[in-house]
Protein backbone atom coordinates (compact mmCIF):
# COMPACT_ATOMS: atom_id res chain seq x y z
CA UNK A 1 0.00 0.00 0.00
CA UNK A 2 1.48 3.54 -1.04
CA UNK A 3 1.84 5.81 1.75
CA UNK A 4 -0.42 8.81 1.54
CA UNK A 5 0.81 12.31 1.02
CA UNK A 6 -0.53 15.95 1.77
CA UNK A 7 -0.88 18.37 -1.19
CA UNK A 8 -1.67 21.58 0.41
CA UNK A 9 -2.14 23.81 3.16
CA UNK A 10 -5.91 24.89 3.39
CA UNK A 11 -6.49 26.74 7.15
CA UNK A 12 -4.37 27.19 10.40
CA UNK A 13 -6.04 28.37 13.62
CA UNK A 14 -4.82 31.56 15.44
CA UNK A 15 -5.68 31.66 19.15
CA UNK A 16 -5.99 35.72 19.93
CA UNK A 17 -6.64 37.75 22.78
CA UNK A 18 -8.65 40.23 20.95
CA UNK A 19 -10.70 39.06 17.60
CA UNK A 20 -11.60 42.80 16.40
CA UNK A 21 -7.90 43.75 16.90
CA UNK A 22 -6.32 40.76 14.68
CA UNK A 23 -8.76 41.60 11.98
CA UNK A 24 -7.88 45.18 11.59
CA UNK A 25 -3.98 44.11 11.68
CA UNK A 26 -4.08 41.12 8.99
CA UNK A 27 -6.47 43.37 6.79
CA UNK A 28 -5.28 46.81 6.89
CA UNK A 29 -1.37 45.34 7.15
CA UNK A 30 -1.63 42.55 5.24
CA UNK A 31 -4.11 42.77 3.05
CA UNK A 32 -6.50 39.83 4.17
CA UNK A 33 -9.69 39.77 3.74
CA UNK A 34 -12.20 39.20 6.85
CA UNK A 35 -14.90 36.61 5.82
CA UNK A 36 -17.05 35.47 8.87
CA UNK A 37 -19.27 32.12 8.78
CA UNK A 38 -21.60 30.22 9.94
CA UNK A 39 -21.06 26.93 11.76
CA UNK A 40 -23.78 23.79 11.97
CA UNK A 41 -25.10 25.23 15.50
CA UNK A 42 -25.08 28.46 14.04
CA UNK A 43 -22.79 30.79 15.65
CA UNK A 44 -20.48 33.17 13.85
CA UNK A 45 -16.80 32.73 13.58
CA UNK A 46 -14.25 34.80 11.46
CA UNK A 47 -11.63 33.72 9.34
CA UNK A 48 -8.94 35.68 7.22
CA UNK A 49 -8.76 34.64 3.92
CA UNK A 50 -5.54 35.12 1.57
CA UNK A 51 -5.56 33.47 -2.02
CA UNK A 52 -6.87 29.83 -1.50
CA UNK A 53 -6.18 30.10 2.29
CA UNK A 54 -7.95 31.01 5.26
CA UNK A 55 -6.34 31.70 8.75
CA UNK A 56 -9.63 31.01 11.43
CA UNK A 57 -9.59 32.83 14.76
CA UNK A 58 -10.62 31.66 18.16
CA UNK A 59 -10.98 34.04 20.89
CA UNK A 60 -8.52 32.92 23.91
CA UNK A 61 -10.27 31.22 27.10
CA UNK A 62 -13.35 30.66 24.30
CA UNK A 63 -11.67 28.08 21.72
CA UNK A 64 -13.46 26.19 19.52
CA UNK A 65 -13.20 22.57 20.31
CA UNK A 66 -11.44 20.48 18.84
CA UNK A 67 -8.56 22.83 19.50
CA UNK A 68 -4.71 22.67 20.23
CA UNK A 69 -3.66 21.52 23.44
CA UNK A 70 -2.18 24.26 24.37
CA UNK A 71 -3.85 27.56 22.35
CA UNK A 72 -2.29 30.78 23.91
CA UNK A 73 -2.03 34.10 21.62
CA UNK A 74 1.44 34.96 19.97
CA UNK A 75 2.62 31.38 19.50
CA UNK A 76 3.09 31.39 16.02
CA UNK A 77 5.59 31.96 13.56
CA UNK A 78 4.00 32.36 9.45
CA UNK A 79 5.87 32.74 6.42
CA UNK A 80 3.46 34.39 3.95
CA UNK A 81 4.68 34.26 0.22
CA UNK A 82 4.26 37.52 -2.01
CA UNK A 83 4.23 38.62 -5.63
CA UNK A 84 4.97 42.32 -4.41
CA UNK A 85 8.27 43.46 -4.30
CA UNK A 86 9.35 44.13 -0.85
CA UNK A 87 10.44 47.67 -1.03
CA UNK A 88 6.55 47.94 -1.50
CA UNK A 89 5.96 46.51 1.41
CA UNK A 90 8.28 48.53 3.57
CA UNK A 91 6.36 51.25 2.32
CA UNK A 92 2.89 50.11 3.05
CA UNK A 93 4.10 48.92 6.65
CA UNK A 94 5.39 52.36 7.39
CA UNK A 95 2.00 54.12 6.09
CA UNK A 96 0.57 51.96 8.32
CA UNK A 97 2.57 52.15 11.62
CA UNK A 98 3.69 48.55 11.28
CA UNK A 99 7.45 47.80 12.52
CA UNK A 100 9.74 46.03 10.45
CA UNK A 101 11.65 43.94 13.42
CA UNK A 102 14.13 42.93 10.84
CA UNK A 103 14.76 42.57 6.70
CA UNK A 104 15.09 42.38 4.04
CA UNK A 105 17.03 39.02 4.83
CA UNK A 106 18.09 36.16 2.73
CA UNK A 107 16.08 32.51 4.42
CA UNK A 108 15.07 29.30 2.86
CA UNK A 109 11.65 28.14 2.28
CA UNK A 110 10.09 25.35 1.08
CA UNK A 111 11.23 25.64 -2.18
CA UNK A 112 14.61 27.32 -2.59
CA UNK A 113 15.71 30.63 -1.54
CA UNK A 114 13.56 33.45 -0.55
CA UNK A 115 13.78 37.12 0.68
CA UNK A 116 11.81 38.69 4.35
CA UNK A 117 10.50 40.99 6.05
CA UNK A 118 9.46 40.18 9.73
CA UNK A 119 6.87 42.32 11.53
CA UNK A 120 4.61 41.11 14.27
CA UNK A 121 1.13 41.17 15.04
CA UNK A 122 -1.25 42.48 17.76
CA UNK A 123 -0.43 39.34 19.79
CA UNK A 124 3.26 39.22 19.23
CA UNK A 125 3.29 36.39 16.63
CA UNK A 126 5.96 36.31 14.19
CA UNK A 127 4.87 37.41 10.81
CA UNK A 128 7.36 36.89 7.89
CA UNK A 129 6.51 38.24 4.41
CA UNK A 130 8.90 36.82 1.85
CA UNK A 131 9.27 36.98 -2.26
CA UNK A 132 11.31 33.94 -4.00
CA UNK A 133 14.88 35.33 -4.39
Amino acid sequence: MKQPTLSHLDHLVLTVADIETTIRFYRDSLGMVHAPFTVADGTTRHALHFGTQKINLHQAGAEFDPKARSPNPGTADLCFLTDTGLTNWQAHFAATGTQIEQGPVARSGATGPILSLYVRDPDGNLIEVSTPA
